[in-house]
């Protein structure tokens, strides 16, 4: 008999499992605090990336946080700033950045993206969406220097070595692949193992569809509190009504945080604000690339260019921080010297928030403290790429099923340190 089923939070992931637990026959409704039609889910890369198996939470992310700490402009800008939860966060994400950790965190990684990217191929292939881009270009890391070039290859042996395809490629060989457009570089890697999509084409087909199935969306609607009695969830209020559902899934992305705080659950999570251009002519550029040195996304979307990137600690916020927009804007530049980003494309610039856990790994699973409830947050940069197979490992867990994968390492309840 299906359950009654809250999710709080109408991003990828929220979507992706009202997506499996419609289809595990549950009737679903959906809460956003938003009109979902902005945020991560929608100025992301659009990347399904099994190569990307390195956590953010690796050796030297802090030091390189600390370099970049007082350049509001830098790829990687954690803002001082004196709050309890960001320092506690600061310390665990301190204490998760050695060799040992991020080695057990990547045969997981590389599992659940293998699985995304096949579920994203089946939601095209059953029709349910309609179409939608779906790609498999496969993804290029552009460099410069040697320097990169280095990091970026022993990278490479760990996906090759699991088994996933990866190619390097010469300054000619990249230039064939992108003929429509001079690209100044030594070279990249290229890991065809990667898929792309246009996020801004999948969510509202994936919400269309939604309701069409009898998913409830509710939103700009917020809550404020949770009742509790006996380890379980009994009620949740809203500015709007009052739901009583026998299962909830807290998706809120960067927001999850402030809510666990009213069951009393300390859920580690900071917001890692990135920042999109869109360019809406021709570009000549065909490839997906992330442009090493500039720390920055490209992607070839349904009818425009996206621009993206950078990682900003500095709470949750909607201020868009032009000298960050302007970097982006000239690490395109950089690598592709005949481009130019208009001002007026510069200004129409876009934010969203990332919920990022202080080890790089996505929160899913049940709590611990009350038997109805379901994290699936904490994704990082890898939210879009996992929405899918967080939302099918959401059905499983609710259903109580054998899950597709080990999700101990996704544990909301892990401890860092």
């Amino acid at each position: 008999m299906g359950k009654n089923i809250l999710i709080i939070g109408g991003g990828i992931v929220g979507l992706c499992s009202a997506y499996y637990l419609q289809k595990e026959g549950h009737q679903v409704t959906v809460i956003d605090k938003s009109d979902i039609t902005s945020g991560a889910s929608f100025v992301n890369a659009g990347y399904l990336t099994p190569s990307h198996i390195i956590p953010m939470a690796s050796p030297g992310m802090i030091l390189k946080g600390l370099k970049m700490m007082f350049n509001s402009a830098s790829p990687f800008y954690m803002k001082p700033r004196l709050d309890l939860d960001f320092i506690k966060w600061s310390w665990y994400f301190h204490k998760s950045s050695t060799k040992q950790k991020v080695e057990k965190a990547i045969p997981a990684i590389k599992d659940i993206n293998i699985i995304s990217r096949e579920l994203f191929i089946a939601i095209k292939a059953s029709g349910d969406l309609g179409d939608f881009q779906l790609e498999r270009k496969g993804l290029l890391m552009v460099y410069k220097t040697d320097a990169s070039y280095e990091h970026e290859m022993e990278i490479a042996k760990k996906v090759s070595f699991l088994g996933l395809e990866v190619n390097e490629l010469n300054k000619d060989q990249l230039q064939r692949l992108e003929p429509n457009i001079n690209i100044d570089a030594k070279g990249a890697v290229h890991y065809e193992c990667d898929g792309h999509t246009t996020p801004t084409e999948f969510m509202p087909k994936m919400l269309n569809y939604l309701k069409s199935v009898g998913v409830i969306i509710k939103t700009n609607e917020t809550v404020l509190d949770m009742e509790v009695a006996n380890e379980r969830i009994t009620k949740i209020i809203s500015d709007k009504t009052t739901y009583q559902p026998d299962s909830i899934v807290i998706a809120a992305g960067s927001w999850s945080g402030e809510l666990s705080k009213k069951l009393n659950i300390k859920l580690s999570l900071q917001a890692g604000k990135g920042y999109r251009i869109n360019v809406e002519r021709p570009t000549g550029i065909r490839m997906p690339a992330i442009l090493m040195e500039a720390n920055m996304a490209v992607t070839p979307m349904q009818g425009f260019t996206r621009f993206a990137g950078t990682m900003e600690f500095t709470g949750i916020n909607d201020v868009i921080r032009k000298e960050r927009v302007l970097a982006i804007a000239n690490g395109a530049k950089r690598f592709y010297p005949e481009l130019e980003i208009k001002q007026e494309e510069i200004d129409n610039a876009k934010t969203g928030m990332r919920p990022v856990s202080p080890d790089g790994m996505p929160y899913i699973g049940k709590s611990k403290n009350y038997d109805n409830l379901v994290f699936a947050t904490g994704h990082a940069m890898m939210g879009w790429s996992l929405g899918p197979a967080t939302g099918k490992l959401v059905a499983e867990i609710v259903d109580e099923r054998k899950t597709c994968m080990n999700t101990d390492l996704f544990s909301p309840d892990r401890k860092f340190g």
